[in-house]
């Protein structure tokens, strides 16, 4: 598949005249007050170029600082966002002190001139329905937020105050270094993490993004006497970096732009101009004398992967006619005749992408990365060779302007009907955007396509020869006689070279027939959906929506089946036949997903649900093609095969998952049926074969239920028409009671989990169970979440430094109410976790005490409006209403009827209750290192059905 572009990283923000500040914090007097405010000038000649059916406003601002802004008035918003990009991350780092950008960004929440308190800023957020981040990448640092938007204009004043006046406080360094070290620890057996530290290894070491980024206790250690010390590097690091001229800041929301301006110029006014501009790196991020170059390295987990790199110009450069691209989408391509087609047919490969990586802005990685079975990774030479033939099949036929002009078109049609994501994605989309493409183009940028020019693309394919290659491959059974700095990886190089035979066959991609022709917006709106069809073993329901101006509809076909879910065996046949169909179908559908529409198959308890999306136009071809494979298609012992290795691999490497994830499956393995442990899942894969998956396909359709449902801009008579296709050609025939419910279970008496899992960490996660299913119980465990959120994460992490990962919230298990507090620590072990949680929650329990309803009215409405928030896309909407259809909420009013609920609840009332949600209803996953996992289906055997209440 073609990579999408280059992820144009989420990074942040530095600010500030920053002897003012120091003397303003060690005087005690207002910086701010001591010299004008500079005026702000308005940009109103430049402003973005926007799809038709765009209606939101924009307005650019440039303030007299320098500062770039970018305000977008959303009125349909019901959150508003901000980013704020600076231009400097990692690559910036010192030598001496690796992880400073990263250790900065953190440093900057812990306190401003205006806002003292470290938990000023996530407290506010929290009270008003929030939530912020903020990551470095190598070339930029990101911060944003969202927020209810009558609360916008304090979350600015807050926000800005990281970029004028932070205090860096002395007593959090110690603490915040011990988060970064937790954050380097949680990922030391990240595969990407340890590939990109071998990689680094292979590139120019005078490159300054092949240091180290994230930091730890070592790199960040206090600076030894006579030197400056760690904070006041910190402050340096600041001074030299962050300043207005550098910065980019996008705000999304439902004000109107006047508002918007006003908020912003005021509280931005004073980020101080330090004249600085963004770096530019000179140096080759590759030393091409050295190529062609090859190693190999041990991966975590059990997985083989090679990827091919070749140093060409950052695509940046060439955004408007997009060189990289195209040819990105011929050696990605997945049809009939494409370089993976082959290689799947030959066993060697089940996965494949090309695309633009490591970009500097100057230079970047040209990567076709290759997913591999066994066989294929003792076929390194051949597939690279395969590579090659490709490549110069591109060179000899594939460099035409009508393949130009497809992709232009579809990327056209993209932009014309793009849907806007959430505000917060939207500001970190556009601040980002605005930091590398003129003003202009922040929102075409991604699908600009502005003709086909044969040379610009000849000098691109030039550089992909195989005297330019690098090559890494790794695999678990890799010996290396080196090891990573950082990541511990072992590896070694190797011969580059190959003098193989390609294999035969190759062939370039036909004329896209998929492409929609028909784009017509039908003026249908429906409130809610309708049941349209209703037959024994078969119900339809549709809703016409208009609303996001695109001619696109979404289908879900759920086929159930009674015992889909009630063995292990079935479970995993279930999976096997979902995953047969999308394996079968790869080449066939490829054109189609190209041309934008999309099918997934995915195993669920109940059965198959079948998803599709995309452009009314030309969707049921798709339609009929999926339920002609699934009925008549060939299960080949190839297609079966690959399945079958793809999820075995899946689940072997379960255990070095995320722990925090770990916990959680584990604890939703306990509560919830039918559901079955990935050990029991692989257990029972292993004695299945292709015989075994035929026969299911006949059972699995001969007795089946079918709910669908079609969302978007489709009116009702074509959707009837093209629901009775469908149930036509699957002839449902069970009733809805037939089918089994998942059952939350109450989790009285059981004890204490601990998962399957091969990390180094620690970890506790304390689940406290509401007392039945009802509204009233939903209500209330959501506000205690909401409440629980910001003093739990600030005491836990922010000042005991027990891990990265640290978190409370409101975590229901299906219609099951429960909240879950979780602390991964590298280095604390669980029983203290356990002491540290109780003394939390003890104190907590006297906060409740001396809480009223005043005080309780902010987070009631955050968690009203929350649950009340818009959809931001046509997938979003269709996804929460088939939710809610397999609740049976068959009004699609349970959110509107809890959100409502939630404004009701009162302190006495959680008061009330918390006695016995901490003691009575508690579930315990904890884990350290030598740990031996729990049998959780024997632990959870003889536990009831969690009450529905009333």
């Amino acid at each position: 598949m073609t990579q999408p572009l280059p992820a144009l990283s989420r990074q942040a923000a530095r600010l500030l005249t920053w002897i003012a500040v120091a003397m303003a914090v060690m005087t005690g007097l207002d910086a701010r007050a001591e010299a004008p405010k500079p005026t702000p000038a308005i940009d109103e000649v430049v402003s973005p170029r926007v799809g038709p059916n765009d209606d939101r406003h924009y307005r650019a601002l440039t303030l007299a600082n320098g500062l770039s802004v970018l305000l977008v008035s959303d009125p349909q918003a019901d959150q508003a966002a901000a980013s704020l990009n600076v231009g400097v991350g990692s690559a910036q780092n010192p030598e001496d002190l690796a992880g400073l950008a990263h250790f900065l960004e953190h440093m900057l929440f812990l306190g401003t001139d205006a806002y003292p308190e470290s938990d000023a800023y996530q407290a506010y957020l929290s009270r008003h329905g929030g939530s912020h981040n903020a990551f470095t990448a190598p070339h930029d640092t990101n911060y944003f937020f969202e927020i209810e938007p009558d609360a916008l204009a304090g979350a600015l004043d807050r926000f800005s105050r990281f970029f004028i006046a932070p205090l860096f406080n002395a007593d959090r360094l110690e603490s915040e270094r011990n988060v970064v070290h937790s954050e380097y620890q949680a990922r030391l057996r990240d595969d990407g993490r340890r590939t990109n530290d071998v990689l680094n290894q292979l590139l120019n070491p005078d490159h300054p993004t092949t240091g180290f980024s994230v930091g730890s206790r070592e790199t960040l250690a206090d600076r030894p006497e006579g030197e400056p010390s760690l904070r006041e590097r910190v402050i340096g690091f600041y001074e030299d970096h962050y300043g207005a001229n550098v910065m980019h800041l996008a705000v999304v929301a439902p004000q109107a732009l006047d508002d918007l301006e006003a908020m912003v110029t005021e509280r931005f006014a004073d980020v101080p101009d330090r004249g600085l501009s963004r770096p530019v790196i000179e140096t080759s991020l590759v030393n091409e004398q050295t190529l062609p170059r090859a190693a190999e390295m041990q991966s975590v987990r059990d997985s083989q992967r090679v990827s091919f790199l070749f140093p060409v110009p950052d695509p940046q450069q060439a955004y408007r006619h997009k060189p990289a691209d195209y040819l990105a989408h011929l050696l990605g391509h997945e049809g009939e005749g494409s370089l993976l087609a082959l290689l799947r047919e030959a066993g060697w490969a089940d996965g494949l992408s090309a695309g633009v990586t490591r970009g500097d802005g100057r230079h970047a990685l040209f990567a076709v990365d290759i997913s591999l079975t066994p066989d294929g990774a003792e076929r390194l030479d051949r597939i690279q060779e395969s590579l090659f033939a490709t490549i110069e099949r591109i060179r000899d036929d594939g460099l035409e302007t009508w393949r130009y002009e497809e992709q232009a078109r579809l990327a056209d049609q993209q932009f014309r009907f793009q849907q806007h994501g959430s505000p917060q994605n939207d500001a970190m989309r556009l601040a980002m955007n605005l930091a590398r493409y003129p003003l202009e183009d922040v929102n075409v940028a991604p699908y600009l396509m502005e003709g086909f020019d044969r040379d610009q693309i000849t000098r691109w394919l030039d550089g992909l020869r195989p005297d330019r290659l690098l090559r890494l491959y790794s695999g678990p059974d890799v010996e290396g006689d080196r090891v990573s700095p950082w990541f511990d990886a072992p590896w070694h190089e190797v011969e580059a070279s190959s003098s193989a035979e390609p294999l035969s066959g190759l062939a370039l991609p036909e004329p896209n027939p998929y492409i929609a022709e028909d784009l017509e917006l039908l003026d249908v709106q429906d409130e809610v959906p309708e049941k349209r069809l209703e037959a024994p073993g078969f119900a339809f329901w549709h809703k016409a929506d208009a609303s996001f101006d695109t001619p696109k509809v979404e289908w879900r076909l759920s086929l159930q089946h009674p015992t889909a879910g009630q063995k292990a065996q079935e479970a995993v046949l279930s999976r096997l036949l979902a995953g047969w169909l999308g394996d079968g179908l790869n080449e066939t559908l490829y054109p189609a997903r190209l041309a934008g529409h999309n099918v997934e198959a995915y195993a669920h308890a109940r059965g198959i649900t079948l998803a599709f999306s995309g452009w009314r136009d030309r969707q049921d071809r798709l339609i009929a093609r999926v339920l002609d494979q699934l009925q008549e298609g060939a299960i080949d012992a190839a297609s079966f095969d690959r399945v079958h290795y793809r999820l075995q691999r899946e689940w072997r490497n379960a255990p070095q998952d995320a722990l925090y994830r770990q916990a959680h499956r584990t604890l939703s393995e306990a509560l919830v049926r039918p559901q079955w442990p990935i050990d029991a899942l692989l257990e029972a894969s292993r004695e299945l074969d292709v015989e075994d998956l035929r026969g299911f396909r006949e059972r699995f359709l001969a007795d089946l239920r079918l709910e669908a449902m079609a969302v978007g801009n489709l009116d009702a008579a074509l959707a009837e028409r093209e629901a009775r296709l469908v149930a036509e050609a699957l002839s449902p025939s069970l009733a809805e009671d037939e089918i089994p419910d998942l059952v939350p279970l109450q989790v009285n008496d059981l004890p204490t989990l601990t998962p399957a899992t091969t990390r180094e960490e620690s970890v506790v996660l304390r689940y406290l169970q509401g007392p039945d299913r009802s509204l009233d119980s939903q209500a209330r465990l959501a506000v205690l979440g909401q409440l629980l959120e910001t003093p739990f994460y600030q005491r836990l992490r922010t000042e005991e430094q027990l891990g990265y990962v640290v978190n409370a919230s409101y975590s229901p298990m299906l219609d099951a109410p429960g909240i879950s507090l979780l602390v991964q620590s590298p280095d604390t072990p669980s029983e203290a976790i356990q002491a540290r949680i109780d003394a939390f929650l003890d104190d907590f329990a006297g906060r409740l005490e001396s809480l009223d309803d005043e005080d309780l009215a902010a987070y009631r409405q955050a968690v009203h409006d929350e649950l009340m928030q818009r959809d931001t896309s046509l997938s979003e909407r269709t996804n929460r209403l088939w939710r809610a259809l397999a609740y049976g909420d068959t009004a699609f009013d349970r959110h509107r009827r809890l959100a409502e609920q939630a404004l009701t609840v009162t302190a006495e009332e959680l008061q009330a209750s918390w006695r016995t949600l901490r003691e009575d209803a508690v579930a315990r996953v904890s884990f350290d290192p030598g740990d031996d996992p729990s049998d959780v289906l024997a632990l959870s055997r003889e536990l009831k059905p969690l009450p529905e209440g009333k």
